[in-house]
């Protein structure tokens, strides 16, 4: 059976409620869309915006806006620490405390009876993406002339430690049932299916209470494995089927549980993503739990909101989960709209790796069924690794988790995707 029975450190962060943190005094909007910097700035030093302003627009392919998450004055252009681990440019914003809104909210109250034209178009103008980690544009997904049978919502949640779709679903569950329902009617989908892992009584309860009057969407529990909330894998238990390159070709589309939440908000309100719901965790935290954040807020800032460090030094920072997440060498990190965690840890003495034992063990826990320790002995035989189709890899982190010389084989397998997309471009 595809998958790995991997401890999941959850119950520390799960809390009667999602804390609100809205007080920044400065927001660094980062100017990047899916790692993709070539951004057209809207925005100039000295320029007034409301919270929900364009500051930006994505060049290209996929074009999406970026938005001001609070309103105030721009003072600045900074770089600061991205998820990805690298200094990115950000918009500086003076908050103003005064949370102005130029056109205030549309409030909708049947969302489902728009048409699929005005759907598209306002995930897309309300910088809708996908809240899983990937960014992707949401509204790419639903802009296709292919058939949509199913909707997916992934409610696995299945990186340790990370709980912020469980919260969501625990405050806002009737309002994430009402954007499914909606989502179906105005893309005339058939059927709805909220996944979630098997023996999630509490979710499984909240849904339960619900779900009544959808009768169209079902629940449905897969096993607590990891990567369980892998799309491909996902869908393979779900629906039984595969695919080849995208899940619209079996007529299927899956979504978060935080991306639906979005885009109720954004159909609800035409509430642009300029806020979301991060898991604060890890053992050298006082208080982990789910906060609701603005966009550009320092990670440091929450932290220090919700109690602060249990002590300042031997701390690791995450951003992200343990499997998929990248460390960071300080807490000086800006919210992004791809960022569900950050977690602080124990900072352990690493053992050195040794020398692979040829176990094959990355082998069989490898959800893509590829094959690591080949791809980290080619690492730069392009011929090769296109062979070993490196590039399915979903950087899960199993390999490196099971490995027995604690060789860290994903950053290898991550490094040959790279070396095989620079050969292409």
């Amino acid at each position: 059976m595809p998958g790995q029975k991997i401890p999941k450190f959850k119950d520390m962060s799960i809390t009667d409620k999602i804390k609100v943190y809205n007080k920044p005094k400065y927001v660094y909007i980062p100017l990047i869309c899916q790692n993709d910097t070539n951004i057209t700035v809207a925005v100039k030093k000295g320029d007034y915006v409301f919270k929900g302003s364009i500051i930006g627009k994505r060049k290209g392919n996929f074009r999406i806006p970026i938005h001001s998450s609070v309103s105030g004055t721009v003072v600045d252009f900074e770089e600061k620490l991205y998820l990805n681990g690298e200094k990115v440019k950000c918009v500086v914003i003076e908050n103003d405390f005064k949370e102005k809104i130029e056109d205030g909210y549309n409030i909708r109250k049947k969302i489902s009876d728009l048409t699929k034209e005005e759907f598209i178009e306002i995930i897309k103008n309300c910088g809708i993406v996908g809240l899983g980690g990937a960014g992707f544009p949401t509204y790419v997904k639903y802009n296709t002339n292919q058939k949509i049978d199913t909707l997916i919502v992934n409610a696995v949640e299945c990186e340790p430690y990370i709980t912020a779709d469980h919260m969501i679903i625990k405050e806002k569950c009737e309002e994430t049932l009402e954007a499914i329902d909606a989502i179906m009617e105005i893309n005339n989908i058939k059927e709805g299916i909220i996944a979630i892992k098997k023996g999630d009584n509490t979710l499984k309860n909240i849904i339960n209470n619900f779900i009544g009057t959808y009768l169209r969407i079902k629940l449905v529990e897969v096993p607590n494995l990891y990567p369980m909330g892998w799309e491909r894998e996902l869908i393979r238990r779900v629906k039984k089927v595969t695919y080849n390159k995208l899940p619209i070709e079996k007529g299927i589309i899956v979504n978060n549980v935080s991306t639906i939440y979005a885009i109720y908000e954004a159909l609800k309100l035409d509430k642009p993503l300029i806020e979301r719901v991060v898991t604060f965790t890890g053992e050298m935290l006082k208080q982990p739990q789910n906060v609701l954040v603005k966009i550009g807020t320092p990670a440091s800032e929450v932290i220090e909101f919700i109690e602060g460090y249990k002590r300042n030094k031997d701390i690791k920072f995450i951003a992200g989960g343990p499997m998929m997440g990248l460390a960071l060498s300080s807490d000086d990190l800006i919210i992004s709209t791809n960022l569900n965690c950050v977690l602080v840890v124990k900072d352990t003495i690493d053992i050195p790796p040794i020398e692979c034992l040829r176990c094959g063990k990355c082998v069989q826990v490898c959800p893509a069924k590829l094959s690591p320790v080949l791809i980290k002995d080619r690492i730069n035989d392009t011929l090769r690794l296109k062979e070993l189709e490196c590039e399915r890899c979903v950087e899960c982190g199993l390999c490196s988790y099971i490995c027995p010389s604690k060789i860290n084989v994903r950053e290898y397998v991550k490094k040959a995707k790279a070396h095989v997309r620079g050969e292409v471009n």
